[in-house]
């Protein structure tokens, strides 16, 4: 009986933790606050320069007029068709992307860094394509794959590739060496020392890889609709740009950020899921 009222008692938390949590949900609390704040503060600035006459709305707009935008595309569509039908295919190009340059950088990023040779005879190629800008090679690819989706998907394929491929490559250069050694001399073959040691050791880089990576992979997708495509947010902003409709820029641009933080939000939830043997980082709070 002793033993479990014991047992009980050690398992609550005591007053020190408790003004830890507090601490902590407190801090979530002002960071929250002054993020909407500072929101608040810069549209409400932002729409009372326009209206005293100190931004020009022209080529500024202002929070009113974007808001009456994203009105009017969620209850009367857009030129080009409803905005979830639009925001769907961009979706679709920036998710396929995504998925083909990850797995293609995740793979040539382990296969090269596990191979000295291949690495230094592969380098050379790497860092040439790399160098290649991005807005010629969207037009190339509209050239070979047309209007539809696989061009847009190609240019965010190199958009995610290069980025994921290099944090891959050096994950598996930082890989603890005596750890692998040691797997080694315990009898592991090369399969399971990179699938055991090296892959676990390089997926923290992996992760912080992909939370750059989606971004790119979102920019890729607008970018190629904005050479030439028939649907797509990039297609509206090319549409407003041509008719000098500010509004409809930021509106899309919005529409952008919002996929881009919902995105964010799915990828770090699935990086504390993977991640969860590492322990957690001090942070202090200054409080």
């Amino acid at each position: 009986m002793n033993t479990t009222m014991s047992a009980t008692m050690a398992a609550l938390p005591t007053d020190e933790e408790r003004k830890a949590v507090r601490r902590a949900v407190n801090y979530r609390r002002i960071v929250i606050f002054l993020r909407i704040a500072l929101a608040v503060a810069v549209l409400a600035a932002w729409e009372m320069g326009v209206r005293i006459g100190w931004i020009d709305p022209f080529f500024f707009s202002q929070p009113s007029a974007i808001w009456d935008q994203l009105v009017a595309w969620l209850t009367e569509g857009t030129a080009q068709g409803p905005l979830g039908q639009e925001l769907l295919v961009t979706m679709e190009e920036t998710v396929l992307g995504f998925l083909i340059g990850s797995v293609l950088g995740i793979f040539c990023g382990i296969a090269l860094g596990r191979n000295k040779l291949a690495a230094d005879v592969f380098s050379i190629y790497i860092k040439v394509a790399n160098a290649i800008p991005r807005v010629v090679l969207g037009s190339i690819f509209i050239i070979m794959f047309g209007l539809g989706m696989g061009s847009k998907v190609a240019l965010a394929v190199v958009m995610v590739f290069f980025v994921v491929f290099g944090n891959a490559f050096q994950g598996v250069r930082e890989a603890d060496r005596n750890l692998i050694a040691n797997a080694y001399i315990l009898g592991a073959s090369k399969r399971q020392v990179t699938f055991a040691v090296v892959f676990p050791s390089a997926l923290s880089w992996i992760l912080a890889s992909l939370h750059v990576s989606f971004g790119f992979a979102l920019v890729g997708a607008v970018v190629g609709e904005f050479l030439g495509s028939r649907h797509g947010i990039g297609l509206l902003i090319s549409t407003a740009q041509g008719t000098f409709n500010a509004a409809g820029v930021f509106a899309a641009m919005i529409v952008l950020a919002v996929v881009a933080l919902a995105a964010e939000y799915l990828l770090t939830a699935l990086e504390n899921k993977l991640l969860k043997w590492k322990p957690a980082q001090f942070i202090e709070h200054g409080m």
